[in-house]
């Protein structure tokens, strides 16, 4: 498995933080992410096996068994527990890493979290991502084009069916760790409805939204996203399971940031 990683001195007491791509992604759509953050943290931006530079499985690989190679791969480079920020379908491999892999994860932040169950059809899918495109930075075609030909259209397919399969919405109650969930108000493929059931379904979830923000966050507005995550981030594990606690009778809390340039 291929990764990269923050070379800047941060604090020894910090946690790591790993960043899982999307769907036919790779570490590269992290890259302007991982550069904000690096200041601050270190960073780990990895391919999941099959996608980007690290080695092609004969078969694709199910959500469960991307989750079981991340934690292989923690283990392996001696990563005890981290904090760790998903993206799509990067969220839905982090779920079930928190559940059978407790371990290893202190807190979560998943961004644009698929797939709405409203839209599980593969035709949908590919509708939202046409819908988001104008919203999104030029460069980022490019990245995804050259990332889904390395992964190859057979791999995409069959990880979009596993993903598409994956109710994490049965799955999240079960959840015990922070999580903040991160949605930007023009991500057409993921809709409001969805996160905030998700936000309301994690014991310990928060929901922030992103005005004028699509679903590539990570890749299109890196410094605003950052704004977000680090208090996140850095707090102490007490500190970040109370400001991610649902607040008496409501099932989530939310935060609105400001208008994104």
């Amino acid at each position: 498995m291929f990764a990269r990683v923050s070379v800047d001195p941060v604090p020894g007491d910090r946690l790591p933080v790993i960043l899982v791509h999307g769907l036919g992604m790779s570490s590269r759509y992290m890259v302007p992410l991982a550069r904000h953050l690096a200041p601050h943290v270190r960073v780990y931006a990895l391919d999941l096996p099959g996608f980007g530079l690290s080695d092609k499985p004969r078969q694709a690989l199910t959500v469960r068994e991307l989750a079981d190679a991340l934690a292989a791969w923690m283990q392996a480079v001696g990563i005890e527990r981290a904090a760790l920020v998903g993206n799509s379908l990067g969220c839905e491999v982090l779920v079930e890493l928190a559940l059978a892999h407790p371990q290893l994860v202190d807190r979560l932040v998943f961004q644009g979290p698929t797939p709405d169950p409203e839209a599980r059809s593969l035709v949908r899918q590919v509708v939202g991502f046409v819908a988001i495109a104008p919203f999104e930075r030029w460069s980022l075609a490019w990245v995804a084009l050259a990332d889904y030909a390395r992964g190859g259209i057979w791999r995409y397919v069959l990880t979009l069916r596993s993903m598409i399969g994956n109710r994490i919405g049965e799955k999240l109650p079960h959840v015990p760790q922070p999580t903040l969930v991160v949605w930007g108000t023009r991500d057409y493929i993921v809709p409001y409805s969805f996160v905030t059931m998700l936000a309301g379904l994690l014991p310990r979830g928060r929901l922030v939204v992103l005005p004028g923000a699509a679903h590539g966050i990570n890749y299109s507005h890196p410094g605003e996203f950052t704004a977000v995550l680090l208090p996140f981030l850095l707090a102490a594990p007490q500190m970040a399971a109370a400001r991610t606690g649902p607040e008496p009778g409501d099932g989530r809390r939310l935060t609105i940031c400001r208008q994104l340039s």
